[in-house]
């Protein structure tokens, strides 16, 4: 074995660090990729999802909290009994589909959603003439390695479905929301739980959360205005985006998109994003949340702190101001 001798102090320059990739994902929707039926139902009829958010194996960069997809069923298709060991929210976006679960079975139409806790026993089929599909959310994330956290349950008898009625103090998992929903008040509007939150051209609307039993996640519907914008910020959670109508342009860590209907973005914990109407009519997406966000500090605007850092700086120069900020 050759011996070297050891090299003098600092005659070596460190190797910078590199750049760690930006913690987000923008998926057009022209590059959706639709697969099925699911490893646990290999037999299932007429089903098939494209996971749009998911650990993404392969690339650099994956959600770890979310699980985000569109789902489709065909007329006639069907998924048999089963059980999750996550939380699925779902929004409904075309079609009818017939979700059966030990309370009863449900008709659900464009603009329906609900949620299925974990470990209930739930199937679904399409008893009408067209393709029904609708996003999902699972929380935590599925994970491949244990076969889906998904196993077949009999669900024994299957009611009569009927829609849910979101008046109904006993629809406890259901709920309707219309674009017409996010712009006054509207027939869904029955408690505080489904009131709007409207601020800076923005409007906010929950849908799935602890109201609703979710502990683990959250799926709600924001509007931006004409002179809709949302600020620089991030969060200690993950959040994707799904546009349903209208434009936004959108930065993700200094990177600017343009999201249109039908597109798909996801943003890590730590991603720094912002949002502004891309155009003249308002702007629609859904949106979802996992982890639940803390009671506190769920969002860090860039903007507080970059001028905390401008008044602090002469103090922290001994009451000179730094070369950055006195030069033109």
């Amino acid at each position: 074995m050759t011996a070297f001798p050891p090299e003098p102090p600092g005659s070596r320059a460190a190797a910078p660090s590199p750049e760690p990739p930006s913690r987000h994902l923008v998926l057009p929707a022209a590059s959706a990729r639709f697969l099925g039926p699911p490893e646990w139902a290999p037999t299932a009829i007429g089903t098939r999802r494209w996971s749009a958010i998911d650990d993404q194996i392969g690339a650099a960069v994956g959600a770890v909290h979310t699980g985000f997809g569109i789902c489709e069923l065909e007329p006639g298709g069907s998924l048999p009994g089963h059980v999750h060991s996550f939380e699925q929210s779902f929004f409904v976006l075309e079609g009818e589909v017939v979700l059966a679960t030990p309370e009863g079975s449900f008709l659900l139409g464009p603009d329906d959603y609900g949620f299925v806790p974990v470990g209930v026993p739930h199937a679904w089929r399409n008893d009408g003439g067209v393709t029904a599909r609708w996003a999902d959310m699972l929380a935590p994330q599925p994970r491949r390695h244990h076969h889906g956290d998904t196993m077949r349950v009999d669900l024994g008898h299957e009611a009569r479905p009927v829609r849910p009625d979101p008046k109904d103090p006993r629809t406890r998992t259901f709920g309707h929301i219309a674009a017409a929903s996010m712009s006054g008040p509207s027939p869904d509007e029955v408690s505080m739980r489904t009131a709007r939150l409207v601020y800076s051209g923005i409007t906010v609307k929950m849908m799935v959360d602890t109201d609703l039993g979710a502990q683990l996640q959250t799926m709600f519907m924001v509007q931006y205005e004409a002179d809709g914008v949302a600020g620089a910020h991030d969060h200690p959670f993950e959040e994707t985006y799904l546009i349903l109508a209208g434009a936004t342009n959108a930065t993700f860590d200094g990177q600017p998109y343009r999201l249109e209907r039908g597109d798909v973005a996801w943003a890590g914990a730590g991603c720094v994003h912002s949002f502004r109407n891309a155009g003249g009519e308002p702007v629609r997406w859904l949106e979802t949340q996992a982890p639940q966000p803390p009671a506190r500090y769920s969002y860090r605007f860039a903007g507080d702190w970059d001028y905390l850092r401008e008044i602090a700086a002469p103090a922290a120069t001994g009451g000179q101001e730094s070369k950055e900020t006195t030069e033109p």
